[in-house]
């Protein structure tokens, strides 16, 4: 059986991904083919290359975000994204999709032609960094002459790229919306990002139905996309909520192990 796992965008609430991936293998559930777009796309990547949860968590906590030595200089962005190829390249040895050993999709958005692109040949950690580079912060990526950010900006939930590939598919969305009231509107940036939160949502929700089994918690309302410091507690809510999941539901007539 083909299992296809879908893993949203949303900053730090990507830990809940890893949490997801220890309780589905804990119920000897292993996906075969992963689409996943920026905090996603890492998640989903490092588990391709072979990483076990624990190192995936581990990259998490240890890779710095906010460090002087990864400043931009001259370029369009807080944090210039190719410094972080070598704290990827510790975990991906070999830097090509060839080498997985999974199934992999990556999806990035070029910024100047404006249009949505799905990686899964060739070099693999540029293309990680161009789905990860949040836009005014990480500087754009470039790939092949073309300029790449944040894959959450035009498909923040990558089901497409596995659809017509995979038997079941389990879609993890850590990046929810909130219930605000019109006391959290008080200037006008937040009614701009409201609205772009609103649109991302609202283009994902009406993909849930085409997975087997949807993992969205709620409570990763209760952290920021850059709350790195919370990185345990978004994973261990990721695996709470799975497993919660995964005792209702009858996904598999049996136990699921693959090769």
């Amino acid at each position: 059986m083909k299992i296809g796992l879908v893993l949203s965008g949303g900053g730090a609430r990507g830990a809940a991904h890893i949490g997801v991936i220890k309780a589905l293998e804990e119920h000897n559930i292993f996906a075969t083919h992963i689409s996943g777009t920026s905090s996603g796309a890492i998640v989903g990547a490092l588990y391709a290359s072979g990483a076990r949860w624990d190192e995936i968590l581990d990259f998490f906590k240890h890779t710095t975000l906010f460090n002087t030595n990864k400043y931009a200089y001259n370029k369009p962005g807080f944090i210039d994204t190719d410094k972080f190829y070598d704290d990827l390249k510790k975990y991906i040895p070999i830097d090509d999709f060839s080498a997985l050993k999974k199934t992999l999709y990556i999806t990035a958005t070029d910024i100047i032609k404006g249009t949505l692109k799905i990686f899964n040949k060739g070099q693999l950690i540029k293309p990680i960094l161009a789905s990860a580079s949040f836009p005014g912060v990480f500087t754009p990526t470039q790939i092949n002459g073309s300029y790449y950010i944040d894959g959450g900006t035009l498909n923040n939930f990558p089901i497409e790229p596995i659809q017509a590939h995979c038997d079941k598919i389990i879609g993890v969305y850590v990046n929810p919306l909130k219930k605000i009231s019109t006391k959290d509107l008080k200037h006008s940036y937040t009614v701009v990002e409201r609205a772009y939160k609103i649109k991302v949502a609202s283009e994902s929700l009406q993909k849930f139905s085409a997975c087997d089994i949807l993992i969205s918690p709620e409570e990763l309302n209760n952290f920021g996309t850059f709350d790195m410091n919370s990185v345990d507690a978004i994973f261990q809510l990721g695996y709470d909520t799975t497993n919660e999941l995964l005792k209702k539901h009858r996904l598999f007539d049996k136990p699921l192990v693959l090769p």
